[in-house]
């Protein structure tokens, strides 16, 4: 197994610098990850950078939060794509999962869905915020509003643990019968663990922490 085929490298952060911009493009370039995980700022130099290479440029919207309008990040999308993004990971809103309000959500990820066209759409859940039966009903609502990737978690969720083995495997058993993939993202910074949520399910890990897991 090619670890680095599942990896998309990572950098969210709110003090994100042009520095480590560069590292990041530069480490993907180099160990030939599957995709960086950019803010929408950086998708025009990332897009560039990473131009004569695979390495496909992913970034995200509404987030952390995902409790922005729909049309919100339906625009952001739009203008993701125009500057070069080749996958959207949006953030579901959560709170309309906890509200039981699952129309809002299942129209939330169409919205953004149908703003992608023929991007593929990946749906960050925050497993650290939600119960099983949640996690189960997140996967299902996804598979309903055609979205490609059922993805864990932002990292941003205080004291959250981010993927954990046991939520991929719950995800894959959900989403088994359908064409929606798994992205397993949040805490992954050692190899034994990125192995562990492959083998339960992940076909993507999202992560600040790929050159140590290659």
């Amino acid at each position: 197994m090619n670890i680095a085929d599942y990896i998309e490298h990572t950098l969210l952060k709110q003090d994100a610098t042009k520095e480590d911009l560069n590292k990041l493009l530069s480490e993907a370039k180099t160990y030939k990850f599957k995709g960086v995980c950019v803010n929408g700022n950086y998708v025009k130099t990332a897009k560039e950078y990473l131009k004569d290479t695979n390495v496909k440029v992913v970034t995200v919207v509404g987030f952390p939060l995902g409790a922005c309008l729909s049309e919100v990040k339906a625009f952001e999308t739009t203008k993701a794509i125009e500057d070069g993004a080749d996958e959207i990971d949006m953030v579901i809103n959560v709170s309309s999962i906890k509200d039981k309000n699952f129309e809002y959500t299942q129209k939330d990820i169409e919205t953004v869905k149908k703003a992608c066209g023929n991007i593929p759409l990946k749906v960050i859940i925050e497993t650290d915020l939600l119960t099983k039966e949640e996690i189960i009903k997140a996967c299902e609502i996804i598979i309903k509003a055609g979205a490609d990737f059922a993805k864990t978690s932002t990292g941003f969720v205080k004291n959250g643990v981010g993927a954990k083995v046991e939520d991929i495997k719950l995800m894959h058993e959900t989403l088994k019968n359908s064409t929606v993939k798994i992205k397993a993202s949040g805490g992954i910074k050692d190899r034994e663990k990125a192995l562990a949520l492959i083998e339960a399910g992940a076909l993507r890990l999202g992560t600040s922490s790929g050159v140590e897991l290659t």
